[in-house]
């Protein structure tokens, strides 16, 4: 804030002011130029800009009585209007000092009610209390508090040191946990690995059998269509080479050479052959 005297002042953009005349409010002032008797008539001037003000370290008491040191941080800035702005000079003497009161006793009682775990992770929770909280008074003060953040939550020394701990506890078994998931998925994939080679085995041995099955059915058509007769033929040829070779009788008939084995050895041009029903002589 700061007062003109002067009879000729201006007022900046993000200035506001009220004029007095001899101790009585007499206007709201707007950004410019202007004029005033000196000593009868007096500006005073409001900044309506947004304050950056500090809550300071303080020790606050959690529900289970842990004693914890918080700070934080909030955005206020005196409303522009008329009414507003004559609030901010007549119903309070430091709107600033006050407002910072307000948010530390009001951040003790926020803290009161909650254990430490739970003022660890409602950082944002008792921020958002602690601004409606706050701008329910300072609405009579002509002011609007637009943001509060908590920027230090600090536990004692034997605390962190045992939430250390279990933070490296609890980092150590997801550690293990992941660890053994991932060797429990290595091991099924092992197994459907070695149940898909087995089956695949399996499906190439019925394949190589079925092949061979189909090739000795095709050898056996094969066989019986093209081999019967002449395997016949053959054993008829083979019958006659041995009767001719043990000076057997043979017989043409009109089926063919009948070959028979003689009772005795006969030299070959006595053996008689028999051609329908007629003896012949065969001479090598």
């Amino acid at each position: 804030m700061r007062t003109v005297y002067f009879p000729i002042y201006t007022l900046r953009p993000f200035e506001r002011g009220i004029q007095e005349t001899l101790g009585k409010y007499r206007g709201f002032v707007m950004p410019g130029l202007g004029f005033q008797i000196p000593f009868i008539h007096v500006v005073r001037i409001r900044d309506i800009r947004e304050h950056t003000m500090d809550i300071h370290p303080q020790p606050v008491i959690t529900k289970d009585n842990v004693e914890i040191t918080v700070d934080g941080i909030m955005w206020v800035r005196p409303t522009a209007d008329e009414d507003a702005i004559k609030r901010t000079f007549y119903n309070i003497d430091d709107w600033k000092r006050a407002i910072a009161q307000l948010a530390m006793t009001n951040l003790r009682q926020e803290f009161g009610d909650l254990t430490l775990d739970e003022s660890l992770v409602a950082r944002e929770t008792i921020a958002n209390n602690l601004q409606r909280i706050l701008n329910t008074f300072a609405v009579e003060w002509g002011l609007t508090v637009n943001k509060v953040e908590i920027r230090l939550i600090d536990p004692p020394e034997d605390i962190k040191r045992a939430m250390h701990k279990q933070k490296t506890a609890e980092q150590e078994r997801r550690s293990m946990r992941l660890l053994a998931t991932g060797e429990f998925e290595a091991a099924e994939q092992h197994k459907l690995a070695i149940i898909q080679r087995a089956q695949g085995e399996r499906e190439a041995a019925i394949q190589v059998a079925q092949g061979k099955a189909e090739a000795i059915r095709l050898v056996n058509e094969a066989a019986e269509r093209y081999f019967v007769g002449n395997a016949q033929a053959l054993k008829q040829m083979e019958m006659t080479e041995t009767a001719l070779r043990e000076n057997a009788k043979i017989v043409i008939t009109e089926h063919g050479i009948s070959p028979t084995l003689l009772l005795g050895s006969l030299p070959v041009s006595m053996a008689p052959i028999e051609n329908n029903g007629r003896e012949a002589s065969v001479r090598p």
